[in-house]
């Protein structure tokens, strides 16, 4: 009896203790809540395709948990709302489309399992300890196999960027162009204004021009100018996208965005079978498409590969 006396206190003040840690921790009970929080950015085709690879893919594992999807769209208010909703009643996973929606939820809900998928790289998930990612962007080799594949008679190839955004990404991709066989001829471009002059000397010493996501360089803005040198001096353009290669650029890499999806849906798998995202490292697209241009090709005396024409998922012409 006197053991039974002893143990009803003890027992007691565990409850107690597990009580104030729950509540001195809310973080531990929004930890617990049995759904998934998706944060879209744009409703555009892609982002579409995201979500239904996404649901598709937890639904072939089946993972049944509550899926959530909300539209944010560039609305400060519908954010407001809806982190205060994930900071009250917590999710399992916070999954974010888009730059803008990732970085406000890095900022905000930094407590919980996060993804983050429609970011062309990994710099907006830097600042967390809570995340991962599937990126857009691919592989600095593969961007240069598919150069030497599209583009065979190549050797040379140009770069205009911004030093302060993508300065390491061309330190590496120096390495990688010369592990490719490739000479990769960089051209520095910190303001809009000296882009008409860094275009026309880098095309006097290259075979092909490789454009990147830069703000100062691949704009909308500059897409008129970049496209008419090239076509003027003859120097084939990689696009950013199919838009660019519709508007005169020889061809761009592009992405399966269901299947982009689909690997959403696997990393939130093992994510949600308690692996901690910040142990899982950021995945490049595991499938490649692409667009070519052949009107492009004729003006620039360039035949294209008949396998690379027949493997495009888009033919201008």
């Amino acid at each position: 009896m006197r053991r039974l006396t002893h143990f009803i206190p003890a027992l007691g003040i565990a409850l107690i203790l597990s009580v104030l840690r729950l509540i001195a921790s809310p973080d531990s009970v929004c930890a617990e809540s049995g759904r998934i929080v998706v944060l879209n950015g744009q409703d555009l085709k892609p982002y579409q395709d995201v979500l239904a690879g996404f649901q598709q893919s937890l639904s072939k594992q089946g993972i049944n948990l509550p899926v959530e999807i909300h539209a944010l769209q560039g609305n400060p208010a519908a954010a407001h709302d809806v982190f205060a909703d994930i900071k009250k009643n917590g999710a399992r996973l916070v999954v974010t489309l888009g730059s803008a929606a990732t970085q406000a939820a890095v900022r905000e809900v930094g407590h919980l399992p996060l993804m983050a998928t429609m970011i062309v790289a990994a710099d907006d998930i830097k600042p967390a300890s809570n995340a991962t990612a599937v990126l857009l962007e691919f592989p600095l080799d593969i961007q240069m196999q598919w150069i030497r594949r599209i583009v065979p008679a190549a050797n040379s190839i140009g770069v205009l960027f911004n030093p302060k955004e993508n300065q390491t990404k061309v330190s590496n991709a120096l390495r990688v162009a010369k592990e490719t066989g490739l000479t990769l001829v960089t051209q520095a471009v910190d303001t809009p204004r000296a882009l008409p002059d860094a275009l026309e000397n880098l095309s006097r010493n290259v075979d092909a021009l490789w454009g990147i996501s830069d703000s100062i360089v691949m704009t909308p803005q500059t897409a008129e100018p970049i496209l008419l040198s090239t076509l003027r001096n003859k120097i084939p353009l990689a696009g950013l996208s199919t838009s660019w290669v519709k508007a005169g650029a020889l061809y761009a890499l592009d992405r399966d965005y269901l299947d982009i999806g689909a690997q959403c849906g696997e990393v939130a798998g093992k994510i949600l079978g308690g692996a901690s995202p910040a142990a899982l490292a950021p995945t490049f697209p595991r499938k490649v498409t692409y667009s070519v241009n052949l009107k492009t090709a004729g003006a620039m005396n360039l035949e294209l590969p008949q396998d690379v024409v027949r493997g495009a998922t888009q033919v201008f012409q």
